[in-house]
């Protein structure tokens, strides 16, 4: 097998996903998960939650982050408030309501979907389909 090269990563034996494109998308379920398995998680402790859980080899950008948190709490599905109670600055930190936890379930079920789709995917080109 051919090494690929990588911007990022240098060569490797497969493509990662920082050639295939942007996953933008995928961040909103990260982000979900993160706020979940979290409650009260501030920002940067999300970032480096987010890296652990991302779905891309793709450095995820602090700003999509924040523009993600952004525009879920304007749909209702987070909430956030200041936490002033540890030394320095105050801290924005963020937990999922119900509409949110609804919203992570419906993308648990189209992950699943996509999933499937991909493992025929790789049938076919196999051959095995």
């Amino acid at each position: 097998m051919t090494r690929r090269y990588c911007h990022r990563h240098g060569y490797g034996p497969v493509p990662c996903s920082c050639s295939m494109g942007k996953l933008s998308r995928l961040i909103e379920p990260v982000v979900l998960l993160a706020i979940r398995n979290n409650p009260d998680i501030h920002g940067y402790q999300l970032l480096q939650e987010i890296e652990n859980l991302a779905m891309t080899d793709s450095e995820v950008e602090p700003g999509a982050v924040y523009r993600t948190l952004r525009q879920l709490e304007a749909a209702g599905m987070v909430t956030s408030r200041w936490d002033t109670t540890a030394n320095g600055p105050a801290r924005r930190c963020y937990r999922l309501t119900d509409e949110g936890l609804q919203h992570l379930d419906d993308w648990a079920a189209l992950i699943e979907k996509r999933r499937s789709e991909m493992e025929r995917f790789l049938k076919v080109y196999k051959g095995e389909e």
